[in-house]
């Protein structure tokens, strides 16, 4: 299977790509760094349209999108936000552009959301189903997903995935977390009790993979990635304060995260508890269902 690969140079993408290139596929990166002497890198600059880079993608067999600048990387000003957005909706455009241009097109087309697509919702359990919230993530998260159904075709289909808080020591929110928490300073954020709706790494590599084999064609469908069982913030950080052996007893004010995050601290504050009921309706098996069995692997 040959596989197009945009932002494979992420940590999750870099996960996705050593797990295909494992088994024995085909792995080609769009990147605007392309590595020296690496024949499967394919030099691109998405503006929104469909480029020379385009015909890479004409003999895929699946092309997977997670191009888009880190969420939590940075302090939400509002060229942050620009940031955020244009590095998102402009890949995606193109690709879908030029999705529309590749003869014959490729069966699947995975692109990455983000489960800030429902806004707060407290304790309710969250599911594909839900409307989109009314909060600059789930505004962006909305525009973001409406540019990769529009590659939906006959030949080709969509499955958008909403990804949750991926979890491994060397990458994401875990790796952030790890530092205070080993030197016994962790704790819950703000008042602890909003969701965490979490993912193991391995976990959220199987299922793209599995979309990108499994997606019927010509249709437009949406994943939640995330585990069955999300915790709230307190029981996550008990969990990881015994993972590593340390109390997990200091908290992070809500003050303390404004500062430093600006408007995505409000998310975090507030949190979604968000279910896999479309994987799990489709039969998808979790490797790490628990926070605990996740946490005990990991570290």
């Amino acid at each position: 299977m040959t596989i197009v690969l945009a932002g494979g140079s992420g940590f999750l993408g870099g996960a996705l790509h050593d797990h295909f290139t494992a088994a024995g596929h085909t792995v080609r990166t769009l990147t605007r760094h392309p590595r020296r002497g690496v024949a499967t890198d394919v030099h691109w600059h998405p503006d929104g349209h469909a480029g020379p880079w385009a015909d890479t993608l004409a003999d895929a067999d699946v092309v997977i999108n997670l191009a888009g600048a880190g969420i939590s990387d940075k302090r939400w000003t509002e060229s942050r936000k620009e940031t955020l957005r244009t590095s998102r909706l402009q890949p995606t455009r193109s690709l879908a552009r030029g999705l529309a241009a590749a003869p014959p097109r490729p069966r699947t087309f995975v692109s990455g959301s983000a489960i800030g697509y429902y806004g707060p919702h407290g304790d309710e359990a969250v599911t594909e189903e839900f409307a989109p919230g009314h909060d600059f993530l789930a505004r962006l998260c909305l525009e973001w997903e409406g540019e990769a159904i529009a590659a939906v075709s006959p030949d080709t289909a969509v499955a958008i995935i909403r990804t949750g808080i991926v979890l491994h020591p060397e990458g994401g929110a875990l790796k952030t977390m790890l530092l205070p928490f080993r030197m016994g300073v962790g704790g819950p954020m703000g008042s602890g009790r909003q969701f965490m709706s979490w993912i193991h790494l391995h976990d959220w590599v199987r299922l793209v993979a599995w979309l990108a084999t499994s997606a019927p064609s010509g249709t437009s469908t949406v994943w939640n990635a995330t585990a069955p069982s999300p915790v709230t913030n307190a029981r996550f950080s008990k969990a990881l304060g015994r993972a590593v052996h340390r109390p997990a007893i200091v908290p992070v004010p809500g003050v303390a995260l404004n500062v430093l995050l600006g408007e995505f601290a409000t998310f975090l504050l507030a949190g979604a508890r968000v279910l896999p009921a479309a994987a799990e309706r489709a039969g998808f098996t979790f490797e790490f269902p628990t926070l605990d069995g996740a946490l005990d692997d990991l570290l």
